[in-house]
Formats: structure tokens, C-alpha cells, sequence
């Protein structure tokens, strides 16, 4: 066991290479041996057995065979060892989920203490970014035609975009504040440890220039490629750019989401196995491997769910900001001077704070949690960590 929060120094598959002091199976007992180790006095035949045979009428044996309460029969195989928020062993979908959940019970004080101090600080960044910043919404004539009503359009979608773009740097870095301190908390809950929140923020702090320097890699190469995708289309132009746009924006999309699924567990192992850059990359496309579909199919369910709780909170806070307001939607469809107020700004970003108090511990919890399965599924992780947790057994050290 090496330094906390890792749990194994990074090493291959047990397929490829298992260190000695990983426990493996018992030698064969049943005669297939090496020869030349049975006694000249052999018992005469059909009278031998076999050292603590049961006796005539007695259940056989094996394993989960056994008496129970209610007699000899098939027996409940013992429990697997949790001595955290999770089983040590392959864990499904669902158990991701709930593990991630019952992190924010269980360390309901760090993790909403980082949490709601990193949101409330974004959200007012974001706030002051809006309201002083970025240039007011072009008012939209619903009854202009022809070139004003394309020059309208462009403007407002121009303004929108700006609003939506200035928002993006204010988030990676709420999410990797974040994301550093709850992986930490996530691999203290695995071991059933309880953990502060300056501990936490002690042992993450060291790697955040790191998982910053990770998370623009990440951000610019999705550009690059969804550049890469539209650039030919907008330097044609006319009807055969157009087509060129439609083929290649697409076909970027799919290289950037398959190189954003195989790097997505690159954060988790800079952190817990103080990786470099490039290193966590390699880890990372080494435990996703043959398993794409599966971490996709995670972290889809996962960002859908976090859709869906931002859109529940989000609805009835934009509805009381509007009537808070006063102008309603006259404004709104009009020109959009609403999202500049500050009665909007302020019940709405309410609303936000509480959508990423809980959405941020949920996402860097379904990605530490990935991690710590995959190298499960691949290195036999639950014995490193049934060791570290001091589970009884497992210490082969001594």
C-alpha cells in the first residue's frame, strides 16, 4: 500500500502482470499433482477416503453448502466486504448511483461545504460577468421582414452565444475545484475513513495545477476537432460548404465524445495516483478499454440525470423571477432585457446555486467511482483496498 489517497502504485492487469504479493488461488488438492508422492501402503480398494469425509448420510460438501436454521441444504455464500459506501467487487450502474449518494449523506458536511462554496462563488462571478460585462440583447421587431429580420436574428444568437461562452470558463474551474476535493472525499468513503474538508482540500490542493492543466488539454483538443469538422464547410461557402458543415460537424462530434469517453477517467487517476498529464491520459485509455460502450452508457445516465434535476430546479425559480420581475414575458420575447435585471439574475442564480450544489458532488462522484471499478474489473483493486481499510485477512505484508 503506498502513500494516500491511491490506493496501488498504477500497474498492469492481473492478465498481464500480477505482483507476488497479490493472494492467488490454493494449489489443486485433488490429486493432480506432481507424481512420485503417494505411499507403497495404499489402503485396499473401495475403503479409502479422503481425510474429514463426511460419514454415511451426511450433506455433502462444497461451497455454500452447509446446515443452516432450517436444516442442510444450499447456504446464503457469505456476504462481500463493505467496510465503505460501496461492495469491494465489480459494482453495477445502480451502485455507482447510490454510492455517489450515500457520499453525500455520509460527508454531508465536506462535500456541501466545498460544494456550495464553489457554487455560490461561480454564481456570482457569473452574475457580475452578465450584468456589467457582456453587451445588452438586441431588441427583436416581431413584425420585421427580410434582411432586418435576419440582422435581428443574427444579433440576438450573437448575444446568446456571448452569454453562454462567458459562463464556460467560470464553470471548468468551479468544476475542477470540485471535482479535486470530492474525489478525495470518494476515495476516503470507498475505505468507510471519515475525512474533513481541510483534509481534503490538504491532500488535493497539490494536484490542481495538474487537473487544470489536464482539463484545457481536454477543452482544446474537443475544440480543435469540432474545428477540424466546420472549417472546410466555412471556407468553401456557398451550397457545397453548407453540405460539408452538415457531413463534417457530425462526424467531429463522434471523434470528440469517443476521445472525451476513453480520457474521462484521466482526472480520477492524476489525482488518486498523483499521475502527470500525459500518464493519466494513458491510464485512463488503458481502463476504458473494450469497455467503451459501458463507461459511455455511465456517464450518459449520469449526465442525464443531472439534466434532469437542473431542469426540475431551474423551472419554478424562472417562474418566480418572472413574476418577481414584473415585465414578464413581454420583455422576454421582446428584447430580452429581462436577463439583465437584477431581480432575475439574483432569484435565478439562486436557482443555480442549488442545481450545481448538487449536481457538482453527483458527476465527480460517478467518475472517481468508475475509476475505483475499472481498476476492480482489471487489477484486482478490492484486495488493495480491503488491505487499506484493515479488513481482517487480507494483510499479506507480514
Amino acid at each position: 500500500m503506498n502513500d494516500t489517497p491511491g490506493w496501488a502504485s498504477p500497474g498492469s492487469a492481473p492478465s498481464e502482470s500480477q505482483g507476488a504479493d497479490v493472494p492467488r488461488p490454493s494449489e489443486p488438492a485433488d490429486g493432480t499433482g506432481p507424481a512420485g508422492t503417494w505411499s507403497p501402503d495404499q489402503p485396499p480398494a473401495a475403503q479409502w477416503s479422503p481425510p474429514n469425509a463426511p460419514g454415511p448420510g451426511a450433506p455433502p460438501s462444497g461451497p455454500g453448502w452447509g446446515v443452516g436454521p432450517r436444516g442442510p441444504g444450499w447456504q446464503q455464500p457469505p456476504a462481500v466486504a463493505k467496510p465503505g459506501v460501496i461492495p469491494l467487487r465489480p459494482l453495477g450502474v445502480g451502485e455507482i448511483l447510490d454510492a455517489t449518494v450515500s457520499t453525500m449523506r455520509t460527508h454531508w458536511r465536506t462535500v456541501l461545504g466545498i460544494s456550495l462554496t464553489v457554487s455560490v462563488i461561480a454564481e456570482i462571478a457569473t452574475i457580475v460577468v452578465q450584468r456589467y460585462l457582456l453587451p445588452t440583447n438586441t431588441a427583436i421587431d416581431p413584425y420585421a421582414t427580410g434582411p432586418e429580420a435576419l440582422r435581428q436574428a443574427a444579433e440576438s444568437a450573437r448575444s446568446t452565444l456571448l452569454t453562454g461562452a462567458s459562463s464556460i470558463p467560470i464553470t471548468m474551474i468551479a468544476t475542477l475545484f470540485t471535482t479535486a476535493v470530492l474525489t478525495v472525499v470518494i476515495s476516503r468513503s470507498v475505505l468507510g475513513h471519515p475525512v474533513s474538508l481541510a483534509e481534503a482540500w490538504a491532500e488535493a490542493r497539490p494536484r490542481l495545477p495538474q487537473l487544470l492543466g489536464l482539463t484545457l488539454l481536454l477543452t482544446l483538443m474537443s475544440v480543435a476537432i469540432m474545428a477540424l469538422g466546420v472549417l472546410p464547410g466555412l471556407l468553401i461557402g456557398s451550397v457545397a460548404g453548407a453540405g460539408l458543415i452538415v457531413l463534417g460537424f457530425p462526424a467531429a462530434f463522434v471523434v470528440a465524445l469517443w476521445l472525451m469517453v476513453r480520457f474521462s477517467l484521466a482526472p480520477p487517476a492524476l489525482m488518486l495516483e498523483r499521475q502527470s498529464i500525459t500518464a493519466s491520459m494513458r491510464r485512463s485509455a488503458k481502463l476504458v478499454k473494450n469497455t467503451w460502450w459501458r463507461i459511455f452508457g455511465v456517464l450518459a445516465l449520469s449526465w442525464l440525470l443531472i439534466i434532469v434535476v437542473a431542469v426540475v430546479i431551474a423551472i419554478p425559480f424562472t417562474l418566480i423571477a418572472l413574476i418577481v420581475e414584473g415585465s414578464g414575458a413581454d420583455s422576454l420575447l421582446a428584447d430580452g432585457s429581462m436577463y439583465s435585471s437584477w431581480p432575475f439574475l439574483i432569484i435565478s442564480g439562486i436557482g443555480q446555486v442549488i442545481t450545481t450544489t448538487i449536481t457538482y458532488p453527483l458527476s465527480a462522484g460517478v467518475m472517481a467511482l468508475l475509476y475505483i471499478d475499472q481498476r476492480i474489473r482489471r487489477e484486482a483493486l478490492d484486495l488493495e483496498l480491503a488491505r487499506a481499510a484493515g479488513l481482517p485477512g487480507y494483510d499479506t505484508r507480514s
